[in-house]
């Protein structure tokens, strides 16, 4: 992909840093990454659709929520430990706070049948929210070193094992991710061989 020569945008400090990801993480209930793709691709500029693909990929497999390890690696993107540690901030300190209200109020209000269905209600949104972030990212595959002919299978075998077969989740990261990452490093290796 070449690069613009045009500067790209970026935080003008450490405060636009926390403000941005307070402001997404207290948008996205039940699920920040789609709020995530949207502040930091769409809003912002921050981020190219495949600068976020590529460091959501790096999250997921770092130890932690996936996230805060997005938040963490624009921070320190942009103003070293001192954004990564704003990013982290305002990812998660408002949220927090807001959350120990809630679950406060919810303690009281659990059996009230409205509340449980508004409860139902959000994890279908949020599970919305997932699935048009994934179609989102959908074009940006195509740089991706497996080719469409190895990684649409691995995705269906993915969303089956998870789904459908009911997989434990460490099973399918390391059977699938595992081979997933195997074949992309041979892949990768065949094209810098074919460089050289």
């Amino acid at each position: 992909m070449p690069e613009s020569d045009e500067p790209r945008p970026g935080p003008r400090g450490c405060t636009e840093l926390f403000v941005v990801f307070s402001r997404l993480a207290l948008q996205g209930f039940g699920g920040v990454l789609p709020i995530a793709q949207r502040e930091l691709v769409e809003r912002t500029g921050w981020l190219t659709g495949p600068e976020f693909a590529e460091s959501l990929s790096i999250g997921q497999v770092l130890p932690g929520p996936n996230v805060v390890n997005l938040a963490l690696m624009v921070g320190d993107r942009y103003f070293g430990l001192r954004g990564a540690l704003s990013a982290l901030a305002g990812m998660l300190l408002l949220p927090s706070v807001l959350v120990l209200l809630l679950a406060a109020l919810y303690s009281g209000l659990a059996d009230v049948p409205a509340v449980a269905g508004a409860v139902r209600g959000m994890g279908a949104v949020a599970a919305g929210l997932v699935l048009a972030m994934a179609l989102k990212l959908v074009p940006t595959l195509g740089r991706n070193p497996l080719g469409r002919p190895l990684w649409m299978p691995i995705a269906v075998l993915c969303t089956l094992a998870i789904a459908w077969w009911r997989w434990p989740l460490l099973a399918v990261i390391l059977g699938l991710g595992g081979t997933s990452f195997a074949l992309a490093w041979w892949r990768l290796g065949d094209r810098k061989s074919g460089e050289a």
